[in-house]
C-alpha cells in the first residue's frame, strides 16, 4: 500500500527553560471556550474483511470477548453490555457478538494529515490481552465530511511481522504472514515521521516502528531515569512459582496512551497513561499528593531514549490521559479524563440500574500545557483548559446529542486530540466496541469526530 500523504515539519524543537515556579503553581489554570463547528461519526456496527492472506481465524471477531474469555463462535449469541455498568443492573449495549469481520472502531490516536484527512490508530481490540487474540491490529486514512456527517475511509493498514523483528512468539508466530492482534500489543498512541509510523504501546510498554505497509522494523523497550519499565503485560515479565507479591513499576494498561513528536520529526514524546509505582513511598508517584505521570523523550535517529523527562500533574488523582499532540515547539494538546461515561443528568438517584448512568462522566477535558518552562520538580504548566462536557452548540451542528444550544462529549475514553488549523481542533473518542455506552442509553457508543473552534485556547500562552 502507498504511504499516506503526511504534512512538512517545521525545523523546532524543545528546550528546557529555566523557571522557579513551585509544583502547586504548576496547577494554576484558566477554562477557554469551544464552540462546535463539527460533528461526524463511524456507525459503532461498521466491519472491514480481514486482508486474503490473513488466517480464516480473523474471517470472525470477538470470539473471545465473552465470559471467561472462553472460544465461542455462535455468531451474535452474547450481548454487549457496558463494562462500567452495575453488575446487578447491566446496561445493555445494543451489539451482540461475535461479530463477521474486523471491527472498525476504538480510535485511540489521531493525526491531522492535510487536505481533511487523518490518521486514526485502532485500539488492541476488546479491551485485554485475554480477549483479543482475533482482533487485528490496524491504522486507517479517514475523511470526516462535516456537512453529511459521515466519515469514509480511504485506506487500511493491518500490522505485521513478517521478517520476524519481535523477540518474542506472537498469536499467529506459525503463519507467514504473521499479523499482529490485540493479545500481542495494545497500541493507543501514532506518529507519522518521515514514511515510517511510530505507534505507543500500553502492554510492554514498547514504542513500534512500522513501514507505510504495516511491517515492523523495529520495538522499543521503556526506559525511565535509566531503567527499564515493565507491565505485567511485558513479554519478559513470568508469574513466580511460589506465591508472593509481585510488583510491577507501571500497572496494566497504564503504558503510553499518549504521545506526541517535535515538529521537526527528531523526538518523540511518548507518555505514559499512569503513575509510576514508588516502592520506597508505597504508593504511586506523587508531587505534593498529585499524581504525575511521566513524559519521556526518544531520539528517533538514534532509536533511544535521551535522559530528558517531564511530569504532568494530573488535574485529581486515578484520572488517565487520552491523547497528547504537539502544537508548536513549545505547547501541547493533552486530554485528561476521568472514567466514567454519561451524562450527569442521567446519573442514578438511587440504586444503580440499566436505564442510568451509575458513573457518569464529570472530568473530560483538552489541556494546553507549555513543555519549555517546567518547574523545579520538572513539572510542566497546565495554561489553561476546555471542558468537553460544556461545549456550545449555537448552530445546532450536533448530530446525536445535544440540544438547547450546548453539546457534551460524554464517553469514558475520549483518546483522540489534534489541532486542524490556526481556530479549530479535532476530537474523537474511543467507543469500546461492544463495551461502551455513554452517549445513548442501550446503544454501543459510535465513533464519533467533533471539530471545535477554540482559537483562544489555541493562542494561550
Amino acid at each position: 500500500m502507498p504511504a499516506f500523504p503526511v504534512r512538512p515539519l517545521a525545523a523546532l524543537a524543545i528546550g528546557l527553560g529555566l523557571a522557579a515556579a513551585s509544583a502547586s503553581s504548576a496547577l494554576a489554570e484558566s477554562e477557554f471556550k469551544a464552540t462546535l463547528a463539527g460533528h461526524a461519526f463511524i456507525s459503532a456496527a461498521t466491519f472491514i474483511p480481514a486482508p486474503s492472506d490473513a488466517p480464516h481465524v480473523f474471517a470472525t471477531s470477538g470470539k473471545f470477548a465473552g465470559p471467561g474469555n472462553q472460544r465461542n463462535e455462535v455468531l451474535y449469541s452474547v450481548e454487549g453490555t457496558s463494562f462500567l455498568s452495575d453488575k446487578a443492573a447491566p446496561r445493555a449495549t445494543g451489539l451482540s457478538f461475535p461479530f463477521v469481520g474486523q471491527p472498525v472502531q476504538g480510535f485511540s490516536g489521531i493525526r491531522t494529515l492535510g487536505n481533511g484527512e487523518y490518521l486514526v490508530l485502532i485500539d488492541n481490540g476488546f479491551g485485554s490481552k485475554a480477549n483479543s487474540a482475533d482482533a487485528m491490529l490496524s491504522f486507517h486514512r479517514v475523511r470526516p465530511d462535516w456537512e453529511s456527517g459521515k466519515v469514509r475511509i480511504i485506506e487500511s493498514v493491518f500490522l505485521r511481522d513478517p521478517n520476524r523483528v519481535l523477540p518474542f512468539p506472537i498469536t499467529t508466530e506459525g503463519t507467514e504472514s504473521r499479523y499482529l492482534t490485540g493479545a500481542d500489543f495494545d497500541v493507543e498512541s501514532i506518529q507519522p515521521i518521515g514514511d515510517r509510523y511510530w505507534i505507543g504501546d500500553e502492554f510492554g510498554p514498547y514504542l513500534i516502528e512500522v513501514d507505510a505497509e504495516g511491517r515492523v522494523l523495529s520495538l522499543h523497550e521503556t526506559v525511565v531515569d535509566g531503567q527499564v519499565v515493565r507491565s505485567p503485560d511485558h513479554h519478559g515479565v513470568r508469574m513466580p512459582s511460589t506465591p508472593g507479591e509481585v510488583v510491577f513499576p507501571a500497572r496494566r494498561s497504564r503504558g503510553y496512551e499518549g504521545m506526541a513528536a517535535s515538529p521537526d520529526g527528531r523526538f518523540l514524546y511518548p507518555m505514559l497513561e499512569g503513575p509510576l509505582w514508588d516502592a520506597a513511598a508505597g504508593d504511586w508517584e506523587a508531587l505534593d499528593g498529585r499524581q504525575y505521570l511521566h513524559i519521556l523523550e526518544f531520539d528517533v535517529a538514534a532509536g533511544t531514549f535521551t535522559d530528558r523527562s517531564w511530569k504532568y500533574v494530573l488535574g485529581q488523582n486515578d484520572n488517565n490521559i487520552g491523547d497528547f499532540n504537539m502544537i508548536d515547539a513549545e505547547r501541547a494538546m493533552v486530554i485528561e479524563r476521568d472514567g466514567g461515561e454519561g451524562d450527569s443528568s442521567l446519573a442514578c438517584t438511587g440504586a444503580p440500574g440499566p436505564d442510568c448512568f451509575n458513573k457518569p462522566a464529570l472530568f473530560k477535558r483538552v489541556y494546553m500545557i507549555d513543555m519549555a518552562q517546567p518547574d523545579t520538580n520538572g513539572a510542566v504548566r497546565k495554561i489553561g483548559y476546555i471542558d468537553l462536557m460544556k461545549i456550545d452548540d449555537p448552530d445546532a451542528k450536533a448530530r446525536i446529542g445535544g440540544g438547547n444550544g450546548s453539546f457534551t462529549f460524554p464517553f469514558v475514553t475520549i483518546e483522540d486530540v489534534d489541532r486542524v488549523d490556526a481556530n479549530h481542533i479535532i476530537v474523537a473518542n474511543d467507543n469500546n466496541l461492544p463495551f461502551s455506552s455513554g452517549r445513548t442509553i442501550g446503544a454501543n457508543d459510535h465513533n464519533e469526530f467533533i471539530l471545535l473552534y477554540v482559537p483562544d485556547f489555541l493562542n494561550a500562552k
